[in-house]
């Protein structure tokens, strides 16, 4: 299939994707009706008024949406040569830039700044998402090269301020660096919960994307290596060896597993102690004490560190070891 786009001056995807773009440059993950973006339906009559209805304040970095659109268009620029692509995508590079806050952070929506949405937000990847894409662009990396260059200046100064943003919100316990929350205060930036069921803790799953990226960075800074190797510590120190998780919609639960090692979504900031929140804004210390709807509902463990611990960490500290 890849190799026919290479004959086709058109992406039917990329084509749908410039017809979602918010006047802001970004992208939706939901329309205004809060149905799903889905790049697989047909641009109906119908689909093109909501389309038309949503608003600039659903632009958000949420589910991979506006990342993994720029990503797409500039890959199909690149099989293509449609400008059209290129416009989009550097349209939505703008708003990527536009968004990142004086701190160095990156809100779940934005503008739009109700509820949850104006916090500092790694959860589910937002913020590491565009740090990537940045990163990209200034290693010339993933098709990157061919955005306008005036963007790398752009690019380094914004990476430069996000990665300062990762070293001010490490959790410290007792002046120890551990990992990262799921998302900070925009001001004070302190962990802050999310849903009702995410509250402000240590993230596993979060924490595991930022250490990716950090170890991606040429010539790391004496701070950054020492984010790396605290939170690998922390992974290594309170990983549950010889389980994995199984989820299912009838009852989700640790598995004996001596192949696997898996880590809780969330941790208590001071206890290092699996917590696990409900609909109702409670907190609980044992899956089993969930609502059904939520144990089954949540990917409450992972094994988000192994694969860290295991190859990417030793083959970062073979090139950046102290």
């Amino acid at each position: 299939m890849l190799s026919c786009y290479a004959q086709q001056p058109a992406d039917s995807t990329a084509d749908k994707m410039l017809v979602y773009q918010l006047g802001n440059g970004g992208w939706p993950k939901q329309l205004e009706d809060k149905s799903v973006v889905n790049y697989g339906s047909a641009l109906t009559p119908e689909l093109l008024a909501r389309i038309k209805a949503t608003k600039d304040l659903h632009a958000t970095f949420d589910n991979k949406a506006t990342s993994r659109e720029v990503v797409y268009l500039v890959q199909a620029y690149k099989k293509t040569q449609n400008k059209a692509y290129l416009t989009a995508a550097e349209k939505g590079l703008d708003y990527i830039l536009s968004a990142q806050y004086a701190n160095g952070g990156w809100p779940q929506y934005y503008p739009d700044k109700t509820l949850y949405r104006s916090e500092i937000t790694y959860n589910d990847d937002a913020m590491i998402n565009v740090l990537n894409i940045l990163q990209d662009i200034v290693t010339q990396k993933n098709d990157f090269e061919v955005v306008n260059p005036t963007y790398i200046k752009k690019a380094e100064r914004a990476i430069a301020k996000g990665i300062d943003c990762i070293i001010k919100t490490q959790v410290k316990q007792n002046g120890t660096l551990t990992i990262w929350a799921a998302q900070y205060d925009k001001d004070s930036m302190l962990p802050a919960k999310a849903r009702a069921f995410e509250p402000a803790s240590l993230s596993t799953s979060e924490s595991a994307g930022i250490v990716r990226f950090l170890m991606r960075l040429k010539n790391p800074s004496p701070e950054v290596k020492s984010a790396v190797v605290a939170a690998v510590k922390w992974f290594d120190t309170y990983k549950i060896a010889g389980y994995r998780f199984d989820r299912n919609k009838n009852i989700s639960a640790l598995v004996a597993d001596n192949t696997s090692m898996t880590w809780a979504r969330f941790y208590d900031l001071e206890k290092n102690t699996p917590i696990f929140g409900d609909r109702d804004n409670t907190i609980k210390t044992k899956l089993e004490e969930l609502s059904p709807e939520r144990r089954n509902g949540y990917a409450w463990y992972g094994n988000w560190g192994q694969k860290l611990i295991e190859k990417e960490y030793p083959k970062w500290l073979s090139t950046n070891g102290k």
